[in-house]
């Protein structure tokens, strides 16, 4: 019964607005006492059934750790510890789970191959929010030509779509952009073209050491092939799909960076100074606190947690034999204790 209020105390203190000294007495006293509380791993448990949408999206800690999240509707399924969004960390996390009729995500680093193989007929849908950041990034979001313009134009006008026909009218728009300035995306700069103009060290910041020639307009570029590419896979407008409209499918991942990722952030600044494995556990101990199905946090509890370790004792064996070096004094080395007055007689 203690240890079980001393977790719950715990609990309250960390994934509340209160500091150790509104909820004890001592803060020190609390500290010592609920030591052992970081030792509890919290756990989820995965149910098995198919949801309709799942949301995934990853943060990063200060400590260089990164915690996959999927949730559905709000509420945590499971998560997934690793250094950086990668492939195999993503696969990790999502073969856990049932594959759903839609995911949402941000097309962050490993995650399309990741559900390309753990769910290959889960449906795509690319957070629209994130295509416009892209976009900006590529672009500016003041871009001085009048095809950057345009493109930019065409991405901000992505949130603003609740039909099919508005989808269909844009993709036509995308398409019409295309056949206006795609020479600029296939236009090439050459290095001896600059030497020639007397421009030989003019080169832009993408162009490596001895490499013939580069794509003039890099960045338009890679705005322009971005929306196509979404466009070719499907992954736009996923969310108008009848089938899924009537679902209430998202359009953004709004959900898990506002109402998750925001929310542990804010807890991690309110107890801000915590070491790595403590920022951790906090963060699974929201991520539980907020689990679609978990166990209670006292079945979590094992003797271990608690009952620290027994000091290993260290015993030096002292050498036998005859002393070599030694702190005495002896006469053999030239060493030994004078009498009267310093050796005046």
């Amino acid at each position: 019964m203690t240890r079980r209020a001393q977790l719950e105390r715990f609990r309250g203190w960390l994934l509340s607005n209160a500091t150790q000294a509104q909820t004890s007495s001592s803060p020190r006293t609390f500290r010592r006492d609920h030591a052992w509380c970081w030792n509890v791993v919290p756990e989820v448990t995965i149910t098995g059934e198919v949801y309709d949408e799942i949301q995934i999206d990853g943060i990063y800690l200060e400590s260089d750790w990164c915690c996959l999240i999927a949730i559905t509707r709000g509420k945590v399924i499971d998560w997934q510890w690793c250094d950086r969004e990668k492939t195999i960390a993503w696969k990790q996390l999502l073969n856990r789970i049932p594959p759903p009729s839609v995911v949402v995500c941000d097309g962050g680093g490993g995650l399309a191959a990741a559900v390309e193989e753990s769910w290959p007929d889960t449906w795509v849908q690319r957070c629209l929010v994130h295509i416009q950041r892209n976009v900006r990034t590529y672009l500016t979001s003041s871009p001085r030509t009048q095809a950057g313009k345009a493109l930019w134009g065409l991405a901000k006008r992505l949130t603003k779509i609740t039909t099919l026909d508005q989808a269909a009218e844009w993709m036509v728009v995308l398409n019409d952009w295309h056949h206006l300035y795609g020479y600029l995306v296939r236009e090439r700069t050459y290095r001896t073209q600059l030497s020639v103009a007397g421009l030989g060290g003019a080169f832009p910041e993408w162009v490596r050491p001895g490499q013939r020639w580069w794509y003039t307009h890099e960045r338009l570029r890679k705005a322009y092939r971005l929306l196509a590419k979404l466009v070719e896979r499907g992954h736009l407008f996923t969310y108008l799909d009848p089938s899924h409209r009537a679902l209430g499918i998202a359009s953004t991942t709004n959900q898990i960076e506002g109402g998750i990722n925001a929310q542990i952030r804010d807890m991690l600044r309110r107890h801000r100074g915590m070491t790595p494995a403590h920022q951790r556990r906090a963060v699974e101990w929201w991520l539980h606190d907020h689990a679609i199905a978990a166990p209670e946090p006292v079945s979590l509890i094992q003797p271990r947690h608690y009952q620290p370790r027994p000091r290993k004792t260290i015993v030096i064996e002292e050498p036998t034999g005859p002393a070599g070096y030694d702190t005495g004094l002896a006469a053999e080395e030239g060493l030994w204790l004078r009498r009267g007055w310093g050796g005046r007689s």
